[in-house]
């Protein structure tokens, strides 16, 4: 017989993890990736051709704008997980738990307000006013489409009796566009709405009870101040 000592405890199942939701602004990301090949390109060239102090300011001005550029473009993003919402900004990583969200507001920008009053700006969802108007006349336009097609087909099927009428009123008759799940929302207004839906249905579990946190992105300030203050010690030595 085995003696207890020897016997391996039984497996335990693991459980799944839940995956946060990550929101990015691919505009944003495509431009930095444009000026950090025209950057590197004019920076490089200039130290290589460059003569006398060239090669040292180019060297500083590279230090100074490439952590901003990634700061400005790739660094921004929303990950929104069952219990928290963490945003990684510029220069600064927030981590709400949904407990401590009041709201998020849409208008000019998107940004959550927690419960103590505080703003952080969601630099990773950024607000389009261009798309909202393209959506509103898209929304417009399908809206238009279906009462025309209602109307079509109620005056030919006048006599038909109820079934033809509904089919239209679900803008299912001739000539009629697809039958929209719900209003045309641009695309950082429907990430507002999937986070707000998210917030209503996790701001009272208990695991999303907690403290907000702020970090300060060091490891980007830093280059960047040190590239301006050796920018500025290059234009002083004249």
């Amino acid at each position: 017989m085995t003696s207890p000592e020897s016997q391996s405890p039984a497996p335990q199942p693991s459980e799944p993890e839940s995956r946060d939701r990550v929101y990015r602004s691919a505009p944003a990301i495509a431009g930095g990736v444009l000026l950090l090949a025209v950057a590197g390109w004019l920076g490089t060239d200039a130290v290589v051709s460059g003569e006398g102090r060239t090669p040292w300011m180019a060297v500083a001005v590279m230090l100074l704008v490439v952590p901003l550029v990634v700061a400005f473009t790739l660094r921004p993003a929303v990950y929104a997980g069952d219990d928290r919402l963490r945003i990684r900004n510029p220069f600064r990583v927030i981590v709400v738990p949904w407990g401590k969200v009041a709201s998020l507001r849409s208008s000019y920008s998107n940004e959550i307000v927690t419960e103590s009053g505080a703003k952080y700006q969601l630099w990773a969802v950024p607000v389009s006013l261009r798309a909202r108007k393209k959506a509103a006349r898209r929304e417009m336009r399908a809206t238009a489409q279906a009462r025309r097609a209602m109307g079509r087909d109620g005056a030919r099927d006048e006599g038909r009796g109820s079934a033809l009428g509904m089919r239209a009123g679900l803008g299912g008759g001739p000539g009629a566009g697809p039958v929209s799940d719900g209003p045309v929302r641009a695309e950082t207004d429907r990430i507002v709405d999937e986070l707000r839906g998210l917030h209503e249905a996790r701001r009272e579990a208990g695991s999303a009870q907690g403290e907000v946190t702020v970090r300060w992105a060091y490891e980007v300030m830093g280059p960047a101040v040190a590239g301006a203050l050796l920018v500025l010690v290059l234009l002083l030595a004249g």
